[in-house]
């Protein structure tokens, strides 16, 4: 099946259809072509199939639907890519619809996956609109397998390879050349239930994905490329070093912006480091009008950044890609300094 984007590494740098992103761009002295700056949307196809925690995610002005939210999300994705945004971050157990409250209990059931590893069609039918629709658009997808506090869902170790198994073929039989495959968020949350998605071995996943895709998708690499992400602050160890294609880190609770530099210079300290892209995918540092911030800081160090935007309790429906439900438009104050920054660092 033919595809309209297609997304490649060429050392630290991003591609797209061949030629690097943002190309022939610098702002303020900063390299910025290759880079893949994007935001964390992992509930763009939220659900929760409990019905006693369902209504918790009601609309101001009516009952929660997850049509509703996919289809808000396809109409506010055209204004992120003209502000500068290359890519979003979905996720098939999506993420703590809470934020940060809540964390160790989630009764709420948001999975694409049933629990012996089969896919939920209606969870595949709304991620295979967004990522049509970014096809379209020239954007990328980072595509999540795996959330804690949801993995649980599947009922054991068979399941939860039975499910990467599912997703990368569902991927691959699409044709889809415009994905990236984060393989779990935050795997040394020790939250996780099953040992293969924990820091010792989720590298095996990566393999695993990297292997099957082989020779099924129309990029260079003719597979899938595929990371796992670490917690707030954390640098990954020398087996996801190692397996993976791209390396992703989180900001999330790191308030001095050297520190972000220094991640990405420990990273790429690393034996194991092979000049792979660093890619912050999940960030909660916010000070967009500060002389130097997080995103700043990542720039700085030639690595791409990612917006993360919960809803803290005392606030509105406007606020927080990720907390449904979502007002998936630059609605916010907070919204706006973040587009309004990639704005002037991608585009003008």
């Amino acid at each position: 099946m033919a595809r309209e984007t297609v997304v490649s590494i060429q050392g630290r740098a991003f591609r797209i259809n061949g030629r690097p992103t943002y190309e022939g761009r610098t702002w303020r002295g900063h390299r910025i072509e290759g880079l893949l700056m994007n935001s964390r949307m992992v509930q763009a196809t939220f659900d929760d199939l409990n019905p006693e925690t369902r209504a918790r995610w009601a609309y101001p002005d009516g009952p929660w639907d997850a049509e509703r939210n996919t289809r808000e999300f396809l109409a506010a994705m055209p204004q992120w890519r003209r502000h500068g945004l290359l890519a979003v971050t979905v996720n098939l157990q999506g993420g703590s619809p809470t934020g940060y409250a809540h964390i160790k209990d989630q009764p709420w059931h948001n999975s694409a996956f049933r629990a012996d590893g089969s896919l939920r069609a209606e969870y595949l039918a709304r991620l295979a609109r967004i990522l049509d629709r970014a096809d379209e658009l020239g954007m990328v997808v980072i595509v999540g397998y795996f959330y804690f506090g949801q993995d649980e869902r599947l009922s054991d170790e068979a399941a939860v390879l039975r499910a990467a198994d599912n997703a990368t073929d569902w991927l691959c039989d699409k044709g889809y050349a415009n994905v990236l495959v984060e393989i779990a968020n935050e795997v040394n949350v020790p939250r996780y239930e099953h040992d293969v998605l924990k820091p010792p071995r989720c590298h095996e996943l990566i393999r695993r994905v990297q292997q099957r895709s082989q020779g099924r998708v129309a990029t260079p690499a003719s597979r899938l490329l595929v990371g796992t992400s670490m917690g707030g602050g954390a640098i990954p160890p020398a087996n996801v070093v190692e397996a993976g294609d791209l390396l992703l880190l989180h900001g999330n609770g790191v308030r001095e912006p050297d520190r972000i530099r220094e991640m990405v210079d420990q990273v790429r300290a690393m034996q194991a480091y092979r000049d792979q892209p660093i890619v912050f995918n999940e960030d909660d540092h916010f000070d967009f009008g500060a002389a130097d911030n997080n995103m700043i800081a990542a720039v700085s160090r030639y690595a791409s950044w990612g917006y993360f935007d919960y809803r803290m309790a005392d606030e509105g429906f406007d606020e927080g890609y990720q907390s449904p439900p979502v007002a998936w438009g630059i609605t916010s104050a907070r919204k706006r300094g973040f587009f309004e920054l990639l704005a002037e660092i991608t585009t003008k």
